[in-house]
């Protein structure tokens, strides 16, 4: 009986070493799957008063501090949103922020990205020549307006406030012709006499009021969908995401970190934008002018999918895009992990 009780004894402590040893190996795995094998993280963005987030995070550390010093940033500048959603269809860049529509109309061709934060609301402006004869939308007729690029933000924008005014572009069988000019180059424009108007963001509003003799005809609050539009959004390939969501979280922490400290500090703030654009740009900006334009946008991290909806009807009409479902082109769940 005392050998019996033995046997068993001893199979039962084996069975439990061996389920305790398989126990402590899933640990060990799971432990494994939490850590994100990423050794680079390729950030891509403008330098425009509208992408001040990533501009503050990059220059306060928050991205290095959250992923840590065995994860190398990289960093890519853009001019336009075209360019961006190149590099990134390309596999050039992991995410970034870059304006919703250029990010949409890539998305409609090939669903491979994602918006997974907010960045800034408003900021865009629609600017017009002192002695250009305009003092509504209405007085766009038969008047060349700059754009950022076809496809813009602003280049939706506009056709929304001018859709409001029984307008179109010529492009849609209107009377107002559209240029594209990279914003920190179109106050050259207006000086000589090539456009009439402008629809553009931040601080290249300002700039152009200053520096070219124009006037504010639709400020932050009036224009297109006025504190409500959201202008400028994180992106992510979801290839990058899916494979790597606790680096994804990580990002989108120092994303938001930027954001308070933005609202926060907003002299601060300032301060960093107009040292981080001299660095990489070698151009310094003017603080009075960079001043009044951050008080024309708000950061946040939210992201208005009523106002996204929009874009994308009005991209359709213009035939940017072939259809106006945005279903999938939100996720914002890394973004409430990383907040929570």
């Amino acid at each position: 009986m005392k050998k019996f009780n033995k046997f068993w004894l001893f199979a039962v402590l084996s069975i439990v070493t061996l389920v305790l040893a398989a126990c402590g190996s899933e640990d060990k795995k799971g432990a494994a799957e939490d850590k994100d094998s990423v050794k680079e993280v390729r950030i891509g963005y403008f330098p425009n008063m509208t992408h001040i987030a990533t501009i503050v995070a990059l220059e306060k550390g928050f991205y290095q501090q959250q992923l840590g010093d065995d994860v190398t940033i990289k960093t890519n500048t853009f001019n336009d949103g075209s360019a961006f959603m190149e590099a990134m269809s390309t596999d050039a860049i992991d995410l970034g922020t870059v304006g919703p529509t250029p990010a949409l109309t890539s998305y409609m061709k090939t669903p491979k990205h994602q918006i997974i934060s907010g960045a800034v609301n408003g900021g865009a402006v629609l600017v017009v020549g002192k002695d250009s004869g305009i003092n509504s939308v209405k007085d766009l007729a038969g008047k060349t307006v700059a754009i950022p690029t076809f496809g813009s933000t602003q280049d939706i924008a506009l056709m929304k406030a001018l859709k409001e005014a029984d307008l179109k572009v010529k492009s849609s069988g209107g009377n107002v012709n559209t240029v594209k000019q990279a914003p920190a180059d179109t106050a050259a424009l207006f000086v000589q006499e090539q456009v009439d108007a402008a629809a553009t963001q931040e601080p290249w509003g300002v700039n152009i009021e200053k520096n070219a003799d124009a006037k504010l005809l639709l400020g932050p609050d009036e224009f297109a969908w006025g504190k409500e539009s959201t202008n400028t959004v994180v992106v992510a390939q979801t290839d990058f995401t899916s494979a790597n969501p606790e680096t994804t979280k990580k990002v989108l922490k120092a994303h938001a970190e930027a954001v308070d400290f933005i609202n926060d500090n907003p002299e601060k703030a300032i301060d960093l934008f107009l040292k981080h654009v001299k660095d990489i740009t070698g151009k310094e900006l003017s603080k009075e002018e960079v001043t009044e334009s951050f008080k024309r946008l708000t950061p946040t991290t939210d992201v208005n999918e009523k106002v996204l909806q929009e874009m994308a009807t009005i991209s359709k009409e213009a035939g940017y895009i072939s259809k106006d479902d945005i279903k999938g082109f939100v996720d914002l769940s890394y973004l409430k992990e990383a907040t929570k």
